[in-house]
């Protein structure tokens, strides 16, 4: 019988064994902004899982929640790692639940819960296929398998940086399967490459002690109009950011990212739909948006000045605070940003500013010609009966910095359970469960495939 046949008759055989373990873990509440002992019970189910598929586990403490990793031997000398998170976000506002967010439930074909998604359901697929490409193997897995499962990424990740710094060789690998993946709406499945980086900041300008009376307009300064052209120095009518040597290290896609980029769907119908848009910023085409991307972002997340009430109070505000973020391309600094800002809000007399950096991840990126990017590209296809998709970057972040460069510039992937509509971070967070199946083939088929991957 063949291989890939095994593979899959293991997985149909055990999926309700595997829902049952996603069920599990979602039914333990973990959501890293809120801390406590649900963190702790979280890790401790997360150990007492891998251990139960075969891993040796270690649950390794850091400054904030602990990781979980776990190793598991195979033939060869190679090392597929497998990134996952055991944190959740808050599952507020809780009436808009169908079902509790913390009482998995099965209908309509899909597993709700919060973490379904994102990541606890990724998780245990990865688990299942490990399971049944040993099965497959007589009990034998072609490579190692490390998992490194964290409790802070829907966080920042804060302490993953120290964490592999500290631990190099026990994570080190030849590729990684990274947190999440899934399917295009036509049904092809995706894989994104890379992840741009970002740095989040606040400003914060004081003029006067108190807030006055707006009669006094004409002598008073105004900390939200000192605010507006604080704003206004940072980016021009264009999108072009003006901070003096922001592109400097700014590295252009290649000219195979461009041709993966050319590949990519059309989602201009459906934008404009989600959110009501009558066209892109600065008319761009749907092309433009794509190859957009690789073009580093100044965002203004909020703005905090004055009065916000009902009706009008007429009042000079005293202080203003902007909250920003930068997303960062390969390979600019975050550090390096930080420093330029600041040094731009010295020169143009903006030294009065307050700068708080909020947190920082750099971006991380992998060639679209990597041989553990084709291994996955064939095996999705023979999965989905559909080419897969290639995103050579996505606008978001994640640590995958944190492990990429430190560990060698390893390759890294990302096939997974997800659909465009599973509501990761929202109300009714779910996977359907024939997603779940079809990754879990396809991740199999990943694993199967890696030791034979020359590079």
């Amino acid at each position: 019988m063949q291989t890939n046949t095994k593979i899959d008759q293991h997985l149909t055989q055990n999926l309700a064994q595997y829902l049952t373990e996603v069920s599990e873990l979602c039914a333990q509440p973990s959501v890293s902004a809120r801390g406590g002992e649900d963190m702790r019970k979280c890790a401790s189910l997360v150990a007492q899982l891998l251990t139960k598929h075969g891993l040796t586990v270690q649950v390794i403490e850091t400054a904030g929640n602990p990781v979980v990793v776990g190793t598991i031997k195979g033939q060869s000398s190679r090392t597929l790692m497998c990134y996952n998170h055991y944190d959740v976000q808050p599952p507020e506002p809780l009436e808009l639940w169908v079902t509790p967010p913390f009482q998995p439930t099965i209908r309509d074909g899909a597993l709700y819960a919060r973490g379904a998604r994102d990541d606890k359901g990724e998780l245990v697929a990865r688990l299942a296929a490990l399971d049944a490409v040993r099965a497959a193997h007589g009990g034998e897995l072609p490579c190692n398998i490390t998992f490194v499962v964290e409790g802070e990424e829907e966080i920042g990740s804060p302490t993953m940086v120290d964490f592999v710094q500290q631990h190099k060789e026990l994570l080190r690998c030849d590729g990684a399967i990274w947190e999440e993946g899934g399917i295009e709406p036509s049904g092809a499945p995706y894989c994104s490459l890379g992840c741009r980086g970002i740095l989040a900041v606040e400003l914060s300008v004081k003029t006067m002690n108190t807030d006055a009376h707006s009669g006094r307009a004409h002598f008073l300064p105004s900390a939200a109009w000192r605010m507006v052209r604080v704003l206004e120095s940072l980016k021009d009518a264009h999108e072009h950011i003006l901070i003096d040597g922001f592109y400097e290290h700014a590295k252009p896609p290649s000219a195979l990212d461009l041709h993966y980029l050319s590949l990519l769907p059309n989602n201009e119908a459906l934008d404009q739909q989600i959110y009501g848009l009558k066209q892109y910023v600065m008319g761009r085409t749907s092309q433009q948006v794509k190859e957009a991307v690789f073009q580093p972002t100044c965002n203004i997340e909020g703005i905090d000045t004055g009065y916000r009430g009902s009706g009008f109070k007429t009042v000079i505000p005293a202080k203003a605070v902007v909250k920003i973020d930068f997303r960062l391309v390969p390979d600019q600094d975050p550090d390096d940003v930080f420093a330029k800002l600041r040094a731009h809000l010295d020169r143009n007399g903006f030294d009065d500013v307050a700068l708080t950096n909020l947190g920082a991840m750099s971006p991380a990126k992998t060639a679209a010609d990597d041989p553990l990017v084709q291994l996955t590209m064939r095996t999705g296809e023979d999965v989905y009966g559909i080419p897969a998709v290639i995103y050579p970057m996505v606008g978001g972040s994640s640590p995958i910095y944190a492990f990429r460069n430190p560990l060698g510039g390893i390759p890294v992937i990302s096939p997974g359970i997800g659909y465009w509509d599973n509501r990761a971070h929202a109300p009714n967070e779910h996977f359907r469960i024939h997603d779940f199946l079809a990754a879990t083939r396809h991740l199999a088929r990943v694993m199967d495939g890696f030791a034979g991957i020359v590079k």
